[in-house]
């Protein structure tokens, strides 16, 4: 062995080294290759809104993250002037795009998976919903108009029961008052004949009543939450949007009942860009 390579030393070790080169070479190429498909596949998947597409693609290329950066580095010629949103769960950001150039970019905090259950009242997941969605319609300083889900978070939290008011019921609060609703307002009347509107809803401030969260009927002004939608909100459908926050220190992480939230500012310059209209994919 020592005299293979002592008189022919420089061709065997020419000859290792070219068959690493080519081994190097190979795997560039694969990987090249495997992000060149990826690219084209998602492109694909984006202007076609097939889902699978991409699922597929990545369980064939082995992807351990859900970001798409061969989308942000890469989008098909035909759509240049096709402007879109993209939100990736993982990586907790927001692009918006026009052809391959990003218009903007921004952090944001997503669904946080967990699962509230309310016995008779229902349960619910809260996930973002991965797929294509649309801009539906726009808003400023828009008002939260909790589900049911609320209230019964709200009332786990404090260990209080739930307790629904219909338009013009009236619920006893065991001094001789009722709580009640009058011209889309929920008021307290007093044994004397005082009336008090109990006023807009506020997060963490419910109404209760003998033990029990009221849960306010809808188009009262109490079931009416200002600010913590933030100052803009890009309608989604089925509840769902993209819109500010009023903490923002949850942003970047998935903490949201579903929705994307997005720092105030940020969603105050995204918002003028964005038509109704304007598809959003959501992984």
């Amino acid at each position: 062995m020592t005299r293979i390579f002592s008189y022919g030393g420089r061709t065997v070790w020419t000859l290792i080294s070219g068959f690493v080169v080519a081994a190097v070479l190979s795997v560039m190429l694969l990987t090249n290759t495997a992000e060149l498909r990826y690219t084209r596949d998602v492109s694909r998947m984006v202007y076609n809104d097939n889902l699978g597409v991409l699922s597929e693609v990545k369980s064939k290329l082995g992807m351990t993250t859900d970001s798409l950066r061969s989308l942000m580095n890469e989008t098909a010629a035909e759509a240049a002037n096709q402007p879109y949103i993209v939100v990736s769960m993982a990586d907790h950001r927001l692009w918006y795009k026009q052809g391959k150039e990003i218009l903007f970019q921004a952090p944001v905090a997503t669904g946080s998976g967990k699962e509230l259950v309310g016995g008779s009242a229902g349960q619910w997941r809260f996930e973002t919903p991965r797929g294509r969605l649309t801009v539906k319609a726009k808003d400023e300083n828009p008002a939260w108009v909790p589900p049911d889900w609320h209230y019964v978070e709200q009332a786990h939290k404090k260990g209080l029961g739930i307790v629904h008011l219909d338009p013009g019921e009236t619920l006893a609060t065991g001094d001789g008052g009722v709580v009640t609703t009058s011209n889309g307002e929920v008021v307290r009347r007093y044994s004397d004949g005082r009336s008090v509107s109990l006023g807009g809803g506020v997060e963490g401030k419910e109404i209760v009543v003998n033990g029990n969260i009221v849960v306010p009927p809808y188009g009262t002004t109490a079931r009416r939450y200002m600010g913590v939608l933030g100052t803009r909100r890009l309608e989604l459908g089925d509840g769902y949007g993209i819109h500010g926050t009023d903490h923002p220190e949850t942003i970047g992480q998935s903490v949201s009942h579903g929705c994307v939230r997005m720092r105030n500012e940020d969603i105050e310059s995204l918002y003028p860009m964005v038509a109704i209209g304007t598809p959003v994919y959501i992984y």
